[in-house]
């Protein structure tokens, strides 16, 4: 029995046992899924620089097809309505020339020259260039474009192609002039320094320029805390811990053009910056945890912001730490000590939104050149990004190490490129692409 079934199963030719071919599988499938008389046409998929079909192009502009074109419940082609579908869910908040600041940000350069905490950056407005402030009384120079890579982790280090030295105590605060060609300073010596940006091709070993230093302007009498550069004018905001504000020309003879003050209850302003919606004005914030407008021109408050949302509680905790206005819209934003960022309608002064953003208080913010996205630091040693139209957090990046209770002092978006940045108690500042 059992050599009988053995020779049953064994195959009397060879090649007797060989599968059919795919082509006859295809054409018996075709036979079963197509019904006699009829012919099936395969699904168009447009070649590579090959027009369209107008339904196809319609769909995928967003626009609605053609008259007469079949409905989704009429016998859409799926394909059409998953292309229209996709686009139009990554069309709506930003074109496709911003792609960038949706994309989730990694750490790349790491800048370590510092000897003590950096509490300022600023971008140059073209190029991969970073100017960094610091507590050990200088400022650095980084081109991002001359790096060495990290010893221990993939980031990549990056060394300082210049030094800028003149502040006597810490420098606390940093603007950009619009060119990229000045960058103005504020420290603990009551000085705001104007200086003429070097080369970002410099040679670091070079000899010292002391024409670097274009001028020194004095006037506060207390510490520079906040600077604003204006955007279409060579103007600059500064404010101090003598409770004033200053409006400067640098770069003229006589740079100081105006003298800020407001009520003694307003406490000592923190932050100051143009209101980008209307040019004539500016916003200060104050350790109160008031927020006013102020008329350039007048030097009048123009508005005061409701911002004192909890009027128990201690003087600390009530100070906004940041105020920025967004590049289009009516619109302030606040970091504040007590962990929230706020917003306020500039026509009526209301608040329109609060949120708590972080596990500690909220020392800095930013928002992108397209007014889309809002970044911010804080001493809980995190930044964040927020998406301004639903307030809701896209992604957060662990970024520094806590010294003395102080974290994070700075964040900063690049003007033109994808880059954002952040300053750090730990001597650190660190850059995201």
């Amino acid at each position: 029995m059992v050599e009988q079934y053995r020779a049953e199963r064994k195959p009397k030719h060879k090649g007797s046992s060989q599968r059919p071919k795919r082509s006859a599988l295809q054409a018996m499938l075709a036979t079963l899924s197509t019904p006699p008389g009829t012919t099936e046409e395969p699904p168009h998929v447009p070649k590579a620089g090959k027009q369209q079909s107008p339904m196809a192009a319609g769909n995928l502009t967003g626009n609605a097809p053609p008259e007469g074109a079949a409905m989704v419940n009429g016998g859409l082609p799926p394909s059409v309505v998953v292309r229209r579908l996709t686009f139009d869910t990554y069309g709506y908040d930003i074109s496709a020339t911003k792609e960038s600041f949706r994309k989730t940000w990694n750490a790349k350069y790491t800048l370590r020259s510092h000897f003590d905490s950096v509490r300022a950056l600023a971008f140059h407005p073209v190029e991969p260039v970073l100017i960094t402030a610091s507590e050990d009384h200088t400022l650095k120079l980084w081109n991002l474009q001359k790096t060495v890579p990290a010893k221990k982790t993939t980031a990549l280090d990056v060394e300082p192609v210049y030094t800028f030295r003149g502040h006597m105590g810490a420098v606390l605060c940093l603007a950009m002039s619009a060119t990229g060609e000045q960058c103005f300073s504020g420290g603990l010596d009551h000085t705001i320094r104007c200086w003429n940006v070097p080369s970002s091709t410099i040679d670091p070993y070079d000899a010292f320029e002391p024409g670097v230093l274009s001028t020194t302007l004095k006037g506060h009498t207390d510490a520079v805390w906040s600077l604003s550069m204006h955007a279409a004018k060579l103007q600059l905001l500064s404010c101090a811990g003598d409770a004033t504000v200053r409006l400067w020309a640098p770069l003229s003879k006589v740079p100081l053009l105006h003298t800020y003050t407001s009520e003694s209850s307003d406490g000592i302003p923190t932050s100051v910056d143009f209101v980008r919606s209307d040019p004539t004005q500016m916003t200060v914030a104050y350790t109160s945890s008031h927020c006013v407008l102020f008329d350039l021109e007048t030097g009048k408050p123009v508005l005061r912001l409701d911002s004192d949302q909890n009027p128990d509680a201690s003087a600390l905790s009530k100070q906004i730490n940041c105020v920025v206005s967004h590049p289009t819209l009516p619109l302030t934003v606040t970091a504040h000590e007590d962990r929230h960022i706020r917003f306020f309608d500039n026509n009526t002064g209301k608040m329109v939104h609060s949120m708590v953003a972080h596990l500690d208080a909220v020392t800095s913010l930013a928002i992108d050149p397209n007014g889309l996205y809002l970044l911010s630091g804080s001493h809980d040693c995190s930044i964040r990004l927020w998406n301004l139209d639903n307030k809701t957090c896209v992604q957060e990046i662990t970024s520094h190490r806590k010294k003395f209770d102080e974290a994070i002092f700075d964040v900063a978006f690049h003007p033109s490129k994808p880059y954002i940045a952040s300053a750090g108690a730990d001597a650190r500042a660190k850059v995201f692409v």
